[in-house]
Formats: C-alpha cells, sequence, structure tokens
C-alpha cells in the first residue's frame, strides 16, 4: 500500500471547521483519502430510540403570539439532528422551565451523525421558554431555548 502525504492545511481547515460549527468530529474523502479529524470527547454517549414523547414544556408566562427566532435570548439549533434533554435515559433533564443558568452551561444535546453535541447557554439567566422536547427532529437554526 503506498503512503500518501497528508495535506496539513486541509486538517487545519477541518479542527477550524469544528470549532465555528461546535461539532465533536468530522470526516473528509476524497479520491480515496479518508482524514477524520476529532475532538478530545467524554466517552460516547449512547440513547435507546426514544418511546412516546412526554408533554410538550410551554412558556411560563404565554405572551401571546411570539416570534421565538428574532428574540435576544434564544438559543437556536447550530445543526440538523435530534434533541436530548438528559445526559442519559431515565437522568433528570438539563434544564428546566424557569431553572437559573450559566453562560456556557449544557442546555441540551443534538445527535448529529451518531455524535451527541452539547449545546450550551449563550448566556446566563431564567429559562423563560423550552421550545423542543426529547427526541425531537431540529433543523438549522430552530429556536430550542429562551433565556432572559
Amino acid at each position: 500500500m503506498a503512503k500518501t502525504s497528508i495535506d496539513s492545511e486541509l486538517v487545519r481547515s477541518l479542527a477550524a471547521l469544528l470549532d465555528e460549527t461546535h461539532l465533536n468530529e468530522i470526516e473528509y474523502e476524497s479520491a480515496g483519502l479518508r482524514i477524520r479529524v476529532a475532538r478530545n470527547a467524554q466517552s460516547h454517549i449512547t440513547y435507546a430510540a426514544p418511546g412516546a414523547p412526554p408533554p410538550a414544556i410551554t412558556a411560563a408566562q404565554e405572551p401571546g403570539p411570539t416570534d421565538w427566532a428574532s428574540h435576544p435570548g434564544v438559543v437556536k439549533s447550530p445543526m440538523v439532528g435530534v434533541t436530548y434533554m438528559s445526559p442519559e435515559p431515565g437522568l433528570p433533564p438539563f434544564i428546566g422551565l424557569g431553572d437559573l443558568v450559566a453562560e456556557g452551561q449544557t442546555l441540551l444535546l443534538i445527535e448529529a451523525m451518531k455524535t451527541f453535541n452539547p449545546i450550551r447557554a449563550i448566556r446566563g439567566g431564567k429559562v423563560t421558554a423550552i421550545l423542543v422536547q426529547d427526541g425531537q427532529p431540529v433543523e438549522f437554526g430552530e429556536p430550542l431555548i429562551v433565556i432572559e
């Protein structure tokens, strides 16, 4: 098997892409060369297929029709995936309605391509709305949580 030189600039670009997208790993393949770049991730978390979703959690004070996407405290999904509200099945959720959170605190996980990505608080404050349920598929840019 012939050795292929590795394009260090490509590896650096992939590593920078990990930081920009907050992913834990990325894989690139072209012309028979496959490169996988991963962060020092915590142990792999596996989930059983979600059962019936729990009842929807709504805002503490329903202010009427709100465009959550433009709210200054909204945390949006940085990727397409499936949400998980707790670190493991059977454990309590990361956050609840009315909880006080610190900037950088894990709010939920999004599974994308069999990788569980922590979604962190963009600022400290009180959780005033949880707009997704455990096991719910989400799209890029979809509002997930509101922190005021």
